[in-house]
């Protein structure tokens, strides 16, 4: 059972507010906004006076700062793209882990009941993870809702970008080659080695003119991804992530 207390008793609702400050880096000017984001429903007297209104805003307002920062940080993602590195960002499950790892389940105020259960349940450390969002914008403003945000999801957001990336370099050389120039990038062998039964291929992306690092791979599938990776990479003024000699 998870026990909160201290030495001198269970935690205080003000000593919970002042733990979750710590924790998510954020000092509220309005202690009981505050209080009404750690608070279940379970704990409250009344629904009103939980986080469920404050989970509502919280959701509109995480949803938007990912969103916005997608949009500006990967201008070669159409909108597909952005909707699915997003959903997977702005997840009950996501938000969960978020939570558990900032320490709020031991923030929050729940009811006799709610406390003697083995483990908070995820969707509580999801809606108060959405609560807090809605009260740090309601007690200092759109910015250090965001900050909060994006300081508590770098690592979610790293992973889902990363995740949606690998496969996926062929598709974004397409979208951003017609996007910019209006062709679209192929692909040319460049040389194979190996037996029959375990040939390595080594494939260039090619844009109008200009050829681009070539890259091996295990198959032409993949070095053809890696071939549009080192594309991408050069694009963008930076060092091809496959070198020729890497496979």
């Amino acid at each position: 059972m998870q026990d909160f207390s201290t030495p001198s008793g269970p935690i205080s609702n003000h000593d919970k507010v002042v733990l979750c400050q710590e924790r998510v880096g954020y000092e509220f000017r309005n202690f009981d906004l505050a209080i009404s984001a750690l608070t279940h429903a379970s704990g409250a007297s009344t629904r009103l006076q939980s986080n469920e209104r404050l989970e509502f805003l919280g959701d509109a307002i995480l949803g938007f700062t990912i969103c916005e920062w997608l949009y500006s940080q990967h201008p070669e993602y159409l909108e597909g793209e952005l909707t699915q590195v997003k959903s997977a960002v702005v997840s009950r499950r996501c938000c969960a882990k978020v939570s558990r790892r900032l320490g709020l389940e031991e923030c929050l105020i729940l009811g006799k009941g709610m406390q003697s259960l083995t483990g908070v349940p995820k969707s509580l450390l999801s809606d108060v993870f959405e609560s807090l969002v809605a009260a740090i914008y309601l007690d200092g403003g759109l910015e250090p809702a965001r900050q909060f945000v994006l300081r508590s999801m770098q690592d979610e957001l790293v992973q889902a970008v990363k995740g949606h990336s690998i496969g996926n370099y062929k598709s974004a050389l397409q979208h951003l080659a017609q996007r910019q120039h209006g062709i679209a990038p192929s692909y040319q062998l460049v040389s194979e080695k190996g037996p029959d039964h375990s040939k390595a291929f080594q494939i260039v992306a090619v844009l109008g003119k200009t050829r681009y690092t070539p890259a091996w791979g295990r198959n032409k599938k993949d070095a053809e991804q890696r071939a549009a990776g080192n594309a991408l990479a050069e694009l963008q003024g930076l060092e091809p992530p496959y070198p020729t000699l890497d496979l």
